[in-house]
């Protein structure tokens, strides 16, 4: 059993800074590409940021920029650092990662439990 625990959300103004983490633990073999997405209210789950095992990264235009993804592999562990928050980056944000176990070769696809960012004044 493998779970993805995510931190570091909170409410901001915009502007401020927020570093999200998350932490896979449990059965873990290899884990692949881990990301972030988010989700607004009303509004499908979208890809923030995402970087691969090698370190390869991938950017949502809006965030470009303002945002880094980073991952430490000893750690099984991927972070998010949000600079120059705005408004429209108020949604719940969701940890992703493709993860094989000790009990199966094959990678599949898990969720973190979703972490609330509200930027307001």
């Amino acid at each position: 059993q493998v779970q993805l625990v995510e931190s570091g959300g909170g409410l901001v103004q915009p502007g401020g800074s927020l570093r999200l983490s998350c932490a896979a633990s449990g059965s873990i073999f290899s884990i692949s590409t881990m990301g972030w997405y988010h989700q607004a209210t009303g509004k499908e789950r979208e890809l923030v940021a995402r970087i691969s095992s090698g370190g390869s990264t991938n950017y949502a235009d809006s965030v470009k920029g303002r945002f880094t993804i980073s991952r430490d592999n000893a750690k099984n562990t991927v972070y998010l650092q949000m600079n120059t928050l705005k408004p429209e980056d108020t949604a719940v944000y969701y940890c992703n990662a493709l993860i094989s176990t000790y009990y199966s070769g094959d990678y599949y696809n898990d969720w973190g439990q979703g972490t609330q960012v509200t930027v307001s004044s």
